[in-house]
């Protein structure tokens, strides 16, 4: 009777020991993808605790901890608190004391409201440059293009009927921020399908040999893609040249000043497909040739003297 209770209790003991285990309750790829991840991960140039106050959580670990959240494709923040809570090993890797309570869905709130856009930014830029130095992403060939980002509001709600709700003058009360935008609902060039949007645009410099992205822009949606692309350049090329880069874009940003300046400034070349919208449809003579800038006309088979065509009909009858 003594060895089978004596044995429960080992049982008890050995089952008490393996939920203390916490490398048995996350996937191992996982726990090296976020290890390797971390580790290389420069946040020395952010402080980690404020210098008076509270102590608080470590602002290195929660950064690691939103980066974990989009990683995962988490949209609630509600969701990463479950996440981490159930996977103690990967908070512990963003820098969490697992022997204590993680942080509360508000704590990460606030700190979401209180972080600066600089701070994600020079981020960012540490990166980009310590992937430049290892020879994974250069300048050579890069592309730009932007993205919609919905404000969260009722007036972007597919189920709304309303019929002002996409009215420049009724700006949502949710978001005081947000501006009017529009964007293609349909990449097919010969399908016209637009759709109109409270929110943002987030404009995107990449890699495009490796993917990866290079330089990012937050801007509200009634920002144009073409007036950016400049500063964009520019900025980029203060900590990373752009020196004789070949430019991708589409045709929302077929400007001529971008073209300008990508050959003038940084001895690159543009490749961007033609806006039709930016053209002008040409003055046409009865017999259907077009007349250039210098009232001249303009020949299909180029050229614009009618003895020298006559000239060569007769030349070709003297040959056969």
């Amino acid at each position: 009777m003594s060895k089978s209770i004596h044995r429960k209790e080992l049982i008890v003991i050995y089952r008490q020991e393996i939920l203390k285990d916490i490398r048995l309750f996350t996937s191992q790829p996982v726990t090296k993808f976020y290890d390797s991840l971390f580790l290389n991960l420069d946040l020395s140039f952010i402080t980690e605790f404020p210098k008076t106050g509270r102590k608080g959580f470590s602002n290195h670990a929660m950064i690691c901890a939103f980066i974990v959240m989009k990683c995962e494709g988490f949209s609630m923040i509600t969701d990463l608190v479950d996440y981490l809570n159930n996977n103690l090993l990967i908070a512990h890797y963003c820098g969490f004391d697992i022997s204590a309570p993680l942080p509360s869905y508000w704590t990460f709130d606030r700190f979401l409201k209180q972080i600066d856009n600089d701070m994600l930014s020079s981020i960012m830029k540490s990166q980009v440059l310590y992937l430049s130095k290892q020879s994974i992403i250069d300048t050579s060939f890069i592309g730009l293009d932007s993205t919609p980002i919905a404000a969260n509001t009722s007036q972007n709600n597919p189920k709304s009927f309303l019929s002002n709700k996409f009215k420049p003058d009724n700006q949502p009360k949710a978001d005081a921020d947000c501006k009017l935008g529009v964007h293609t609902a349909s990449n097919q060039t010969n399908e016209k399908k637009y759709e109109f949007y409270w929110g943002y645009k987030n404009h995107v410099l990449v890699d495009c040999i490796s993917g990866l992205p290079i330089y990012e822009l937050t801007t509200t949606a009634n920002v144009y893609d073409s007036t950016v692309a400049l500063d964009i350049l520019a900025d980029t090329h203060t900590f990373l040249p752009v020196t004789e880069c070949t430019f991708l874009a589409d045709k929302g940003y077929d400007v001529k000043n971008i073209y300008k300046q990508v050959q003038e400034l940084y001895h690159g070349k543009c490749i961007i497909p033609l806006n039709k919208r930016n053209t002008k449809s040409p003055k046409l003579l009865p017999q259907g040739n077009p007349v250039c800038e210098a009232s001249l006309a303009m020949w299909k088979d180029g050229k614009f003297s009618t003895w020298l065509h006559s000239s060569k009909i007769l030349l070709s009858i003297k040959i056969k």
